[in-house]
């Protein structure tokens, strides 16, 4: 060999060693950029995962919450439907109670209910007809128990209602019709029929 084949063979040797290193510096890089890329990967991954699980889970809870509510809501709404049967029935038993009964309870209602003892009575038609009169006379013989005036009269008017009566005096009038006694004593009295109805 002489000297140009030595210097190109030594040229060439160094080119191709510098190129192994170059190579292999190349690859080591590739390699330390690909691990750190799988790494990164990795870890999104799994945040990716840990935050679907905990979405999940909130979206679970959301859903157990809602539902729950829901029940509540429709426990409650059955409960007043109950309630509110209960009412009805309770009016229905007043305006079917037996004559005596109904006659004592309306002559009681219009002496509670009477301010001055001179008031008319005014009931439904068929109210008037069947019970009127008598109801009128004890509700005067209530009030004379107590030492009040009693010259309560029953009005020639009727008017439609499902029992009970309104007092009236000049422009001023009581309403003790069933309705309206049901209505305001409903707040006081539902949460104790609610409590007969569903105890236990």
């Amino acid at each position: 060999m002489n000297g140009i084949e030595k210097i190109t063979a030594r040229i060439t040797a160094d080119a191709e060693a510098e190129c192994r290193a170059i190579r292999e510096e190349s690859e080591k890089k590739c390699a330390e950029i690909r691990a750190e890329n799988d790494k990164k990967a990795q870890e999104e991954y799994w945040r990716l995962v840990r935050a679907g699980v905990k979405d999940t889970e909130q979206r679970v809870q959301r859903m157990a919450r809602t539902a729950a509510l829901e029940a509540k809501k429709s426990v409650l709404s059955m409960k007043q439907d109950a309630v509110s049967r209960a009412f009805n029935e309770a009016q229905k038993l007043i305006s079917t109670l037996p004559e005596a009964d109904y006659v004592a309870f309306l002559a009681r209602e219009a002496a509670e209910a009477s301010v001055t003892g001179e008031e008319e009575v005014i009931l439904s038609a068929a109210d008037r007809a069947k019970v009127g009169a008598k109801a009128v006379r004890r509700a005067n013989e209530l009030l004379s128990e107590k030492g009040r005036t009693a010259v309560l009269t029953l009005s020639d008017e009727t008017r439609p209602m499902s029992g009970g009566l309104i007092l009236k005096q000049g422009d001023i009038e009581v309403n003790c019709t069933v309705d309206t006694l049901l209505d305001l004593s409903r707040g006081e009295l539902a949460a104790r029929v609610a409590e007969v109805l569903f105890e236990g």
